[in-house]
């Protein structure tokens, strides 16, 4: 069967409030938090996360929004046992640490003994009392800007275990899940600002 391509054209019905519409995502993106991020986390959206973590052989995993008033970087979801002592409480300064360079540069980090570069910031896991041994940190767009950073971590195990690590398919798996991550919240805003719900 011969495969027919479908051309989408701007309607101009639509076109024509495109300057009220960006104001109206933009409004949107700025109301989207580290506090209310997780009120509108779909299942589909969770899954997105959930599947993409424990594929890659993640102990958790985190979704990290930018805060401009404290300058940081707030945990806006996370599935670890944690959860509740991270989500909305820990500020990670955007002067220091992994999470926050791959914020500022826009660019994917992954590395294994991750624990001696001097880059981490040991902050979070002095506080959990965890060692985190990998980790992969992604940055997550959505509503046309770089708004945080997904990562995930593996925390050191007893010197008798397994080594483990992440690979460059675990990076991929964690990059995919963020840009599915940002057009899920794309498609939501943009159905629930046109009155699709």
């Amino acid at each position: 069967m011969k495969e027919t391509r479908l051309s989408l054209l701007p309607d101009a019905r639509i076109t024509a409030l495109s300057p009220g519409f960006r104001e109206g995502l933009l409004s949107v993106a700025e109301s989207i938090t580290p506090d209310n991020l997780g009120s509108i986390l779909d299942e589909s959206m969770r899954r997105v996360l959930e599947l993409a973590f424990k594929q890659a052989g993640a102990d958790e995993g985190a979704v990290w929004l930018v805060e401009e008033s404290t300058k940081s970087l707030v945990p806006a979801y996370n599935n670890g046992p944690n959860a509740s002592k991270l989500v909305g409480q820990f500020r990670q300064p955007l002067s220091a640490g992994l999470v926050s360079m791959v914020f500022s540069t826009q660019q994917p980090f992954m590395e294994n003994d991750v624990w001696e570069n001097s880059g981490l910031d040991k902050t979070l896991d002095t506080i959990l009392h965890q060692q985190t041994n990998a980790m992969i940190a992604i940055p997550f767009y959505f509503l046309e800007a770089c708004r945080g950073v997904v990562s995930c971590v593996q925390f050191a195990l007893p010197e008798s275990s397994p080594k483990r690590g992440f690979t460059e398919r675990h990076e991929a798996l964690i990059r995919h899940a963020a840009v599915v991550l940002g057009r899920l919240l794309d498609h939501k805003v943009l159905r629930t600002l046109v009155g699709l719900g």
